[in-house]
């Protein structure tokens, strides 16, 4: 994976092999980051990664310039190599060995931007089950966007805080917010 844009930018991690990841592809990251550039100065924003996994989406905020970055992912190893990674980097990434909907089910934090990327294999109520949780415990920002990554097989648009869906290649983003 590499780092597509900011003070990093060009910059290549390679992630240990056994980790049980699907890194959000390059092009489909480009895409994604174009679109929050338009709504968002990076600089300035709170970021929640859930699944995060490699910790590739977090590193991309953090060479954008954005400060307040927390990386949430079960799997100690995960964990490990992010905390690693971003130390190696100086990024400022708070990591958090934790199951995702435990850490929502207890957050009192508030973020501007919150990214998820589960399996893929996901229940359609497991996703949808990561929305009600932001949104109940009140996780977000008034402005802030809730993006969820999936595949093309699954649909989220039921839920009525769902105001917007890309699709790149087998992967999709559905965008929530407080106020659809």
């Amino acid at each position: 994976m590499r780092i597509i844009s900011g003070s990093y930018k060009g910059r290549r991690i390679l992630a240990p092999k056994k980790l049980p990841v699907r890194p959000t592809t390059d092009m489909a990251k480009e895409s994604l980051f174009n679109i929050l550039r338009n709504r968002y100065t990076f600089s300035t924003v709170s970021v929640l990664d859930l699944f995060s996994g490699t910790g590739n989406i977090s590193y991309e905020f953090a060479s954008r310039g954005s400060e307040n970055i927390t990386a949430v992912d079960a799997n100690a190893s995960c964990a490990r190599f992010i905390q690693q990674t971003s130390d190696d980097l100086e990024m400022q990434i708070n990591v958090i060995k934790s199951d995702v909907y435990s850490y929502l089910a207890r957050g009192s934090a508030n973020y501007d931007i919150i990214f998820a990327d589960p399996p893929y294999d996901f229940e359609t109520s497991e996703f949808l089950k990561i929305v009600d949780l932001v949104l109940e415990n009140e996780l977000l920002t008034d402005d802030g966007t809730l993006i969820i990554e999936h595949s093309k097989h699954t649909d989220l648009q039921e839920h009525s805080n769902c105001f917007e869906t890309r699709k790149y290649g087998g992967s999709v983003f559905s965008f929530f917010n407080k106020n659809s």
